[in-house]
């Protein structure tokens, strides 16, 4: 090699070298972080109804604590399921399936559940529940029962029949004779009754003696058929207003009764003007359970965590109870009837009238 190339090499190699000093450092590759753990979900409250044969669409006390569920959805944010028991059969297997689905609260609604609801509920005692229209005596820790003092408003509306009947009867009959369905006869009866005694009328109550507790009954909740049968019959005998306590079978005697022609009906449970509009203009008021305000309240308790077993009572004085506005008929009411109402009631929340006999 000659010296000159040996000089350019060496020249090019310590240049080399500089260039690769004045480098900057390598830039290393950026930290990759874990990916981060996915959130769990929200695990939203869970009330779970059981209906009695009724179904949930029965317009009465199954759609009504159903009501309050649905309340709760839209204000409370929780899910509400529901189970139809189509026979009786089906209560204990609809409580045992919403155990499964852990429940936060089970909802059963109706005299008829009573027994299934207190089993699974000793059984489980983890698990709270609530029944309409039941309560149990000593009460079970961990089941509120929603009862409701239906005879206060039914005694006014008895005493309503009194005033506005204009063939002197008036009748009322029961789905099947159970506490729920008779709690609400005697009142009607009695307020009958009590209408005579301030008057010195006497209008006949057809269908219920609270005194023999002997009266009528289609054995069922279901079949509008029968209902229209009943109310028929009630109609030949003279009934001009007729109290039908039997869930969907009453809708069958209004039907009848708009047939018929001059006979207004009673509801009960809700307010029939907003269930059953199709019967607006016969229907005179309605015995009204508000039932979807203490469904409400039992799950606001568990979800708050003042849940306690027992009974909450809905009177006239909590207005748990009540009657529903005349509505359409309101101008067929004397204003002095009315007036005598207002003070009925307030004399029944007073205890100034005794309802009981």
């Amino acid at each position: 090699m000659t010296k000159n190339l040996y000089l350019l090499l060496a020249g090019l190699l310590v240049v080399t070298m500089l260039l690769a000093a004045c480098a900057p450092a390598a830039t290393p590759p950026p930290k990759t972080e874990p990916p981060a753990e996915t959130a769990a979900p929200v695990v939203k409250f869970k009330a779970c109804q059981v209906t009695d044969m009724g179904g949930i669409d029965d317009k009465s006390f199954n759609q009504t604590a159903w009501e309050g569920i649905q309340n709760a959805t839209t204000e409370l944010g929780i899910e509400g399921k529901y189970l139809e028991s189509q026979q009786q059969t089906d209560y204990p297997k609809n409580i045992s399936a919403f155990l499964g689905e852990k429940c936060d609260l089970i909802v059963t609604v109706g005299f008829l559940l009573g027994d299934d609801t207190k089993k699974f509920a000793e059984a489980n005692p983890d698990v709270k529940f609530s029944i309409v229209d039941f309560a149990y005596d000593p009460p079970v820790s961990n089941i509120l029962g929603q009862v409701f003092n239906t005879d206060e408003a039914a005694f006014q509306a008895g005493y309503l029949a009194a005033g506005m009947t204009k063939t002197g009867k008036v009748g009322t009959f029961g789905g099947m004779q159970i506490p729920t369905v008779t709690i609400f006869m005697d009142g009607f009866s009695r307020g009958v009754k009590y209408y005579n005694e301030k008057h010195g009328t006497n209008v006949e109550a057809l269908g219920w003696d609270p005194e023999t507790q002997t009266g009528l009954f289609t054995g069922n909740f279901e079949s509008t058929d029968d209902g229209r049968t009943m109310g028929q019959s009630l109609m030949d005998e003279g009934a001009d207003i007729i109290m039908p306590v039997a869930g969907p079978v009453g809708l069958g005697t209004a039907a009848a009764a708009k047939e018929r022609g001059n006979t207004s009906i009673i509801g009960v449970d809700v307010d029939w003007f907003n269930t059953a509009p199709e019967y607006a203009d016969i229907l005179l008021t309605s015995v009204m359970k508000n039932m979807a305000v203490t469904t409400m309240d039992a799950i606001k308790s568990v979800m708050d965590g003042t849940f306690k077993g027992g009974v909450t009572v809905g009177t006239l004085a909590n207005n748990g109870v009540g009657l529903a506005p005349f509505h359409n008929l309101e101008s067929t009411v004397p204003a002095e009837l009315i007036a005598e109402l207002e003070q009925l009631k307030a004399d029944i929340i007073a205890g100034a009238v005794n309802i009981k006999q």
